[in-house]
């Protein structure tokens, strides 16, 4: 996915500052449908905006609200700090009876973080006006979650996995839920949470509304889409996103010595479904591949020290999807054509500007969204990353070094849900076996020697089951729904996969 983990806020984005309708080049339906503007708003969507102190919409929200009060299905390309927010809390305020103390809408987020973000904007947009919203989201006790869900609640905001977990507890039902939404749904998929989503899915009555937003719509969101949604509609605004069938091109400025240790946190940001990293020689190529493969990662090598024999095996390891890096010189890289790529990260730019287009097209084909990744060091590469700019007219993403504290709240998300994932799968012998280790855990917490055995048990965890792409989307189309409540009584039949998240 190429969205980083990190989380911005949409702070303010409604100020006149923000890019306006006008300025954007939209990609719509065909059978589009007119912008709304804030002078067109209802009183009770009206006074939500004045008490947000908005004084005009985002063009995103402009756009994609109409359609949302329309009801047809969705998928909306927008960044995080478009204003996306306002543009599916404002159509739920709609959507929804507030005079029903009922789950009527449920909003899937990939992180508590944005859970939180989520909640406060919603909190701000209803004010006084009888909507109420829960926040649901794991790595915290279910105390405030059960007693905000007890006392009804109209709105859900969670990830995936809790969500789940309400629901299997039975202290969450969504019998009467009427919209669904999938907030920055790539990074659902890179946190692993899809066997969830799929699981949650079961719960859902007959007729739900749903929409989903996303930063990029890889062939893998877009297939979650067509789970959920039938025939959706795609919305995109340039001002807020890179186009469907382009490559992001991205740079993160960095010591030559420090660019081993900054593509590993990038690889585990970033979570790839598979990638292609390049080097200028073949030296290179083997010390960044015994690197990676030093972490962990499947990964190989492809340089022309390789026998004819050797190179023909890790060429087709990488077209079957049994490869997940492969760390190549252009030379070797002749002829590779993987259609899922979905990474490319160079390692060191090209002497030469047009072996960068060449290395940067092997991403983003078939229609995919592709991320090409460029580790900028010394000057001499800062002016060779001027010159294929200026060239090819290519605008490039300036984005920071990650560094050690931002790639550790990542880590601790993910095996957050992977550990509460694996809970859910244990029947009740085996939850009553773990007890005889509560004791234990709680005295090595209390030590520090003690913490750093349970933290050498979590390593040791995420490497076995977190080095490998996240959970494949099937490629089906949604099931015929009726109007039957199932609500609360998901198929006994289907056996769940295990949730596994990666990095």
């Amino acid at each position: 996915m190429s969205d980083t983990e990190t989380i911005e806020t949409e702070e303010n984005v409604n100020e006149p500052t923000v890019p306006t309708l006008e300025d954007a080049e939209i990609e719509e339906p065909e059978d589009s449908l007119p912008s709304v503007h804030i002078g067109d708003l209802p009183p009770r969507l009206a006074e939500a905006t004045a008490r947000a102190g908005w004084r005009s919409l985002t063009p995103v929200q402009s756009k994609a609200m109409p359609y949302i009060f329309a009801q047809r299905p969705m998928m909306v390309q927008a960044r995080t700090g478009s204003g996306k927010t306002g543009a599916f809390i404002m159509p739920i305020m709609e959507l929804v009876n507030r005079f029903k103390d009922e789950t009527q809408a449920l909003v899937l987020v990939p992180t508590r973080e944005l859970a939180t973000q989520v909640v406060a904007e919603a909190t701000l947009l209803f004010g006084d006006s009888g909507f109420r919203v829960t926040a649901v989201y794991g790595g915290v006790g279910y105390g405030p979650q059960l007693k905000a869900l007890r006392e009804g609640t109209h709105l859900i905001v969670g990830t995936p996995g809790r969500v789940l977990d309400h629901l299997l507890r039975g202290s969450l039902s969504l019998k009467n839920l009427k919209v669904l939404v999938f907030d920055e749904a790539d990074r659902m998929l890179s946190m692993g949470f899809y066997p969830d989503m799929r699981r949650v899915q079961e719960y859902l009555p007959g007729k739900v509304y749903t929409c989903m937003f996303s930063a990029t719509f890889p062939p893998t969101v877009r297939s979650l889409a067509r789970q959920f949604m039938d025939k959706p509609d795609f919305l995109s605004l340039s001002r807020d996103h890179v186009h469907v069938a382009d490559t992001s091109h991205q740079t993160v400025t960095v010591s030559s010595l420090e660019k081993d240790r900054t593509l590993i946190r990038l690889i585990e940001l970033e979570n790839p479904d598979s990638a292609i990293i390049f080097c200028n020689t073949k030296q290179r190529v083997h010390y960044v591949s015994v690197v990676l493969q030093r972490f962990g990662y499947n990964a190989d090598e492809l340089s022309g020290d390789l026998a004819q024999k050797d190179r023909e095996k890790v060429m087709d390891k990488l077209r079957k999807g049994k490869l997940r890096f492969c760390v190549a010189t252009d030379v070797a890289a002749r002829g590779i054509d993987i259609s899922g790529l979905s990474h490319v990260f160079q390692y060191e730019l090209p002497e030469d500007p047009e072996i960068y287009i060449h290395r940067a097209g092997r991403t983003g084909r078939a229609g995919a969204t592709g991320t090409a990744i460029s580790l900028v060091g010394d000057f001499s590469e800062q002016v060779q990353l001027k010159k294929i700019a200026k060239q090819y007219n290519i605008v490039f993403e300036e984005r920071p070094s990650p560094d050690e504290a931002a790639l550790a709240e990542v880590v601790s998300e993910r095996m957050t849900v992977q550990l509460e994932a694996q809970m859910r799968d244990r029947d009740k012998l085996r939850i009553e076996r773990l007890q005889r280790f509560v004791p234990m855990v709680k005295e090595l917490a209390n030590d520090d020697e003690g913490v750093q055995l349970v933290a050498m048990l979590l390593d040791d965890l995420y490497q076995q089951t977190l080095h490998s792409p996240p959970a494949s989307v099937e490629e089906d189309t949604p099931a015929k729904r009726d109007d039957t409540d199932r609500s609360d009584k998901p198929k006994q039949t289907r056996r769940r996969s295990r949730s596994r998240s990666r990095n």
